[in-house]
């Protein structure tokens, strides 16, 4: 893991005012392409628009090869030589059905730009930009899960235990003296990195990633400790097992963003749109290929930025967990004659599974959303929109069919 620019104090002033270069002129797309305001109009990079979104392509045993034009994909599942193939982040990609013509690879980069409630995920190579998302964490959802579960677990103790007979003989636990686990994350905070580090196994599924850069936060405050910060070692040290990792500091992917004339929504992380994390992310992994260095000369000495990039059109998606009820097996209020309903599970008894994506139709209307709730009396299940997960309604199972079966993600 290493940090791949200069100190703050030499790089950020120097790439900031442009001393001894200019801002070179990388290739833009339209990924909120717009000139920031701290960056001088005679400096911003010009911009080339350019709409060649990249297909990911699998060898015929499922290998990740380098991604080609959506043209030549038609063509190729035209001509039988490749099948269309979605994966769990829902990407379109194509598989081979003959050998290939050649294996090697090109150096593509997976960036994250982690947050505490929302993170960026991208994936660029130096010609094109492959993948960008906007990923809804569950850190509140879990905080307030664990919350529950403690309220319940002390109503179960207060039942058991038998405080008419004397203390000694009462069913309390045995002491656990020291034998606490050490280096464990809170479950919150770990959810929210393994939602980031499995975005990250998935697309290294689809392209020959060879290189993984992660934003190291070094968030300033009057608190303990900040969520973002918790957990980055435990989250290198995964990632370090994909690919090699770097990090890089915020100040330095704000500089290359402005730099590369991507704009950055400050006033709302909530908008799932690609100027919140995604072009952050884009930004990290763009620091492979565009970096800020010195120079000397015999007549002058300064710093200039090297390399160039292409940023094109990519598949942006908004992904999150779904918000099931997994353990949880009754509501917390009983019903009358001190009978809990049933709450939560994974299966349904209608062939369908909790999490899966359906099209159900009622009357004239036919939507689309993903299960998350059934009831056995009236042969009904309830579907929820993906991200925010509200409620679309009850529909009957035999006017529902099943898309795809549940991966643990909901994407639009």
């Amino acid at each position: 893991m290493t940090n791949t620019l200069d100190s703050r104090s030499t790089w950020a002033k120097k790439a900031r005012f442009g001393r001894g270069g200019g801002w070179g002129n990388p290739s833009i797309s339209n990924h909120g392409v717009g000139s920031e305001d701290s960056v001088p109009k005679s400096r911003r990079p010009k911009t080339a628009l350019s709409r060649k979104i990249r297909v990911p392509v699998l060898s015929p045993l499922g290998e990740a090869l380098m991604p080609t034009t959506s043209v030549r994909a038609r063509k190729w599942i035209a001509s039988k030589k490749a099948k269309p193939v979605w994966n769990d982040l829902n990407i379109f990609c194509v598989q081979l059905l003959v050998e290939p013509s050649g294996t090697e690879t090109q150096e593509i980069v997976a960036s994250i730009d982690p947050g505490k409630m929302f993170s960026g995920i991208a994936a660029v190579s130096k010609k094109a930009v492959l993948f960008a998302a906007h990923v809804v964490l569950p850190f509140k959802r879990v905080i307030a899960r664990k919350q529950a579960q403690k309220i319940l677990r002390r109503a179960r103790r207060g039942r058991r235990i038998n405080r008419n007979i004397p203390f000694a003989q009462r069913a309390h636990r045995q002491k656990r003296f020291n034998n606490r686990r050490n280096h464990k994350l809170p479950p919150s905070i770990r959810a929210n990195r393994q939602l980031e580090l499995r975005i990250i196994q998935e697309l290294t599924k689809l392209f020959p990633v060879t290189e993984i850069v992660y934003e190291y936060v070094k968030a300033r405050g009057n608190k303990g400790f900040s969520p973002v910060m918790v957990g980055q070692k435990w989250m290198l040290k995964q990632l370090s097992d994909i690919a090699p990792t770097h990090t890089l500091e915020g100040w330095q992917t704000s500089i290359l963003r402005k730099h590369l004339g991507l704009k950055k929504n400050k006033n709302d992380k909530s908008i799932q749109d690609v100027t919140t994390h995604g072009n952050d992310a884009i930004a990290l992994g763009a620091s492979r290929f565009v970096q800020y260095k010195a120079f000397h000369t015999s007549n002058s000495r300064g710093h200039h930025w090297v390399g160039s990039i292409q940023l094109t059109d990519a598949p942006f998606k908004v992904i999150a967990r779904p918000q099931l009820y997994r353990r949880q097996l009754h509501f917390e209020n009983p019903q009358k004659g001190g009978i809990r309903k049933r709450k939560g599970g994974t299966v349904a008894p209608f062939g369908f599974r909790s999490g899966d994506l359906v099209q159900a139709t009622k009357g004239k209307n036919t939507v689309k959303g993903y299960i998350g709730g059934y009831s056995e009396k009236n042969k009904v299940v309830s579907l929820y929109e993906g991200v925010t997960w509200k409620r679309l309604g009850q529909f009957s199972v035999s006017k529902a069919k099943l898309l795809k079966r549940s991966t643990g993600l909901c994407i639009t």
